[in-house]
């Protein structure tokens, strides 16, 4: 059983097949062919948060297991770490173990990526990222990847920190800059990331009509990064799975949707785009997603056999 290190785990999933690989996964799931419970929570000393999520396919296994610390990066450590180990569903055989924290960055901008390919009316960008951490960093590359967008703009309440992720954008050939001020691009931008674990809304409370937000950053009620009086101007809104956003969306229960009015990304698959804005993505993880990772490497690391 080979451990693969972050690096190694990046080149195993690749954007546009990661998306296509969840596309599949969601598929898979609707027949009840993949299945993944509800991940459990764990509160740690200090605020932390301990997560586990298990997945099955028709033939793979996954449980991933990470921890979240928010204040990590000021104590120079990843504020994501964990692993996600694939096995055999059958026979219970250990195939590999990924990099935790790199999996989730990428299955989350790749989910993103499918979100906005599905949604998002004008989705040749520019797009606004806001944060600049593991999350916004994969949304960038994502995004150039998949969409083949050209132009991004970086807001971070930390102003060093955001000039460094432009600077890794232009470095993958996009034009890029950090902003002061996320209001002033607004009018811009029909693509906007939040990326983020604030607990108060860090955009505006308006978006262009031809907006779509990918908003992935929160993923407990407490957690928000939108206004409520843009959730509730949005022309359309959109989850990742229906059931986790119901108990963790803070960006949803906080502006107190009406869940019948949320549509779960499964169901906008191979519909057509929509024509108008603004559109809101809201993502909170789940081991589903996870699953398709694992799939996707596990078709790498055994030559395709055991692929997509």
């Amino acid at each position: 059983m080979t451990i693969h290190d972050a690096a190694a785990t990046a080149a195993l999933l690749p954007y546009p097949a990661l998306a296509d690989a969840i596309a599949r996964v969601l598929g898979l799931a609707a027949l009840d062919q993949a299945r993944a419970p509800e991940r459990t929570h764990m509160a740690l000393p200090g605020g932390g948060t301990l997560l586990l999520m298990p997945a099955h396919g028709p033939e793979l296994a996954i449980a991933k297991l990470i921890t979240v610390h928010g204040e990590n990066p000021g104590r120079n450590l990843p504020a994501i770490q964990g692993e996600v180990v694939i096995m055999d569903a059958f026979t219970g055989r250990r195939l590999g173990v990924l990099d935790g924290a790199t999996v989730t960055a990428r299955r989350t901008a790749a989910l993103s990526l499918l979100a906005a390919r599905t949604l998002a009316p004008n989705p040749s960008g520019p797009l606004l990222v806001i944060g600049a951490g593991a999350q916004a960093r994969a949304h960038v590359e994502a995004f150039a990847e998949g969409l083949g967008i050209e132009e991004v703009a970086i807001f971070s309440r930390t102003a060093a920190s955001a000039e460094r992720l432009a600077a890794h954008a232009r470095a993958l050939g996009l034009r890029a800059m950090a902003v002061a001020d996320a209001a002033e691009v607004m009018d811009a931008c029909p693509l906007v990331v939040t990326a983020t674990t604030s607990t108060c809304p860090v955009l505006p409370p308006r978006l262009r009509s031809d907006a779509f937000l990918a908003a992935v950053g929160a993923f407990t009620p407490a957690m928000c990064e939108l206004p409520p009086k843009l959730v509730q101007s949005a022309a359309a809104l959109y989850c990742d799975t229906l059931d986790a956003a119901r108990t963790e969306a803070g960006d949803y229960l906080q502006a107190g949707v009406d869940w019948n009015a949320v549509t779960p990304l499964s169901l906008a698959l191979g519909r057509p785009r929509p024509s108008r804005g603004p559109i809101v993505f809201k993502s909170v993880g789940h081991a589903l997603f996870d699953l398709a990772a694992g799939m996707l490497a596990a078709g790498g690391m055994a030559g395709g056999e055991r692929g997509l």
